[in-house]
């Protein structure tokens, strides 16, 4: 009897755990060619590449926060993949999804970094990592339905997993809601969050988060 080629496509985590880690390291070097070097023959004083530099200084904060961004979601996916048995074609596609907005995570950034006053900027910055969380988000729930997932991952497993990446989307939309006020305050607030990811509290309601 013949096999479906659906069947046996798309089942190596390894490769995909390559891929990923491939267009991740792509994605947050292509961020700091933003990061223009003050022109030359525009700077004739020290004063005048402090200037430079200080105007660097909103570019910088958003290349910060989409390098934790990206750091962040190489984590979860990671430890996503870590826990799977083995994969298959659907899993494979809902990943490479989410792996196609990790590439646009250069652009979302450009945007804001250039537009950083603008409202439409940080939204489209937000909707960027929403799809990263949403997709992410499927993409576990798929493998749990589809039996993908090692033997020795249950229930509290399962719901560290879920649990994180929606309160943490939760806590980027909150953080985009505060545009409405300043971009910056948005910024402030997003980069607080990402933070507290990154350190990862051990005790208390952070700690579950």
């Amino acid at each position: 009897m013949p096999t479906h080629y659906n069947a046996i496509a798309g089942q190596s985590v390894e490769r995909l755990a390559a891929l990923s880690d491939g267009l991740f390291a792509v994605a947050m070097t292509l961020l700091v060619l933003d990061l223009k070097v003050p022109a030359a023959e525009a700077i004739r004083t020290e004063a005048s590449l402090v200037h430079a530099l200080g105007d660097l200084a909103p570019r910088l904060l958003v290349y910060l926060m989409s390098f934790i961004t990206l750091g962040i979601f190489w984590v979860g996916q990671q430890t996503q993949l870590n826990h799977l048995a083995r994969g298959d074609r659907y899993l494979t596609w809902i990943h490479l999804g989410f792996l196609f907005a990790v590439t646009l995570m250069p652009f979302s950034t450009s945007l804001m970094a250039e537009l950083i006053g603008l409202r439409v900027a940080l939204v489209t910055y937000w909707l960027n990592i929403l799809a990263l969380g949403v997709l992410l988000y499927i993409a576990w729930r798929y493998a749990r339905t589809a039996q993908l997932v090692r033997e020795q991952v249950d229930a509290v497993i399962d719901g560290a997993m879920r649990r994180r990446i929606v309160v943490a989307q939760v806590l980027y939309a909150i953080g985009a809601a505060l545009c409405v006020i300043n971009t910056y305050c948005s910024i402030g607030f997003i980069m607080v969050v990402q933070l507290i990811y990154v350190v990862g509290p051990r005790r208390g309601i952070l700690a579950r988060m």
